[in-house]
């Protein structure tokens, strides 16, 4: 069995290719980064049009990569949201039409649902954790960091989710992106925190929001201490003569918002698992490519950690090939024929 799958949710046109052992053939990415980096973050409409440009060749590389012709192909997955309305739209239409010339089953994914399952998906240098084949039996605990979401969802079975916590204001990503900007960093901005911060001497400590009793997450309060903090050390607003901030104080608030961000995404998360009984803990989303954030967790989990390889972080559509291979076999599909898929919800989180 070959599945592929198109992800179209924000500004990275991608399809992938996976065969029915999770293996992933081919994940072919066009990313807009440099295009929307100008603007310091995504504009829609700029991204749809640039996915109308990229879905096909994309595709077609895809199908190359994987050494497949298109009749070898058995099931199409797509990402139906949440996510940008004209960004989908490019995608799950091209799905629809590749599905429906061909006469085979599609599958519309969640977006998040596809990242949940992207740990899953094997490469050469990525073999699945062995607590995951213990869904259904045992649940496991999954953080969804990205820059429209985080997320603590219970994975009780294939295809079951339950929303333990999410942000109660900014995703962390997002975050992330905010912060950067404070300190005249580029976009996007979590890999430029993480790369100024590794050069810190020294930090002082930015608060936490714990939110007591409350699986939920609050970030908002972070970005506005980073940004008094660098008012305070005379960061910002940019010099308008042009000269740029010193580095190593743009390196010390930079870890210092970095270690609040995976203190409390580790801490909540690890507790939350223990509490609820999980064989293990699933880390996913954009943000999880986030190194420290890697590191701290495996280290401080007393469950098994299991985490995508870097590529298999930012949206791609291996993950949604892998999130489409499950729930075929689990039942879950839509017609390619229908004008609307009866489960498309653009701009919710909800896992359910």
């Amino acid at each position: 069995m070959n599945v592929l799958g198109i992800e179209t949710s924000c500004d990275e046109t991608s399809v992938g290719v996976v065969d029915g052992d999770g293996r992933v053939l081919a994940n072919v990415v066009a990313t807009q980064v440099d295009i929307h980096a100008r603007y310091g973050g995504i504009v829609p409409e700029v991204a749809s049009r640039q996915h109308v440009l990229d879905i096909r060749p994309v595709c077609e590389q895809a199908i190359v990569e994987a050494g497949i012709d298109w009749a070898d192909l058995d099931v199409v997955s797509a990402t139906h949201g949440p996510g940008l309305a004209g960004s989908l739209i490019v995608g799950l239409n091209f799905a629809k039409g590749l599905a429906g010339a061909l006469g085979v089953p599609l599958v519309g994914v969640n977006h998040m649902d596809g990242h949940v399952y992207g740990a899953w998906a094997r490469t050469v240098d990525h073999e699945t954790h062995e607590f995951q084949e213990l869904v259904g039996e045992k649940a496991i605990m999954c953080l969804v960091v990205s820059g429209g979401h985080t997320e603590l969802v219970l994975l009780e079975g294939h295809g079951k989710f339950r929303l333990i916590g999410e942000t109660r204001d900014d995703a962390a990503g997002e975050a992330f992106d905010k912060a950067a900007r404070v300190l005249g960093l580029r976009y996007p901005g979590g890999p430029e925190i993480q790369r100024v911060a590794e050069g810190a001497a020294y930090t002082e400590p930015l608060p936490r929001a714990w939110m007591r009793g409350s699986d939920n997450f609050s970030f908002s309060g972070l970005k506005t201490a980073v940004l008094n903090r660098a008012r305070s050390l005379g960061i910002y607003p940019p010099d308008p003569s042009g000269e740029s901030a010193d580095p190593e104080v743009v390196a010390s608030l930079a870890k210092a918002f970095q270690d609040s961000v995976i203190d409390v995404l580790v801490t909540k998360t690890v507790a939350a698992a223990q509490r609820e009984g999980c064989a293990g803990i699933v880390l996913v989303g954009g943000v999880a490519a986030n190194r420290p954030l890697r590191e701290n967790l495996v280290e401080k989990s007393p469950l098994p950690v299991a985490i995508p390889p870097f590529e298999l972080c930012t949206d791609n559509g291996a993950m949604i090939a892998m999130s489409g291979l499950v729930n075929y076999r689990n039942g879950r599909r839509d017609d390619w024929d229908l004008d609307v898929i009866p489960s498309l919800r653009i701009g919710t989180s909800s896992l359910v």
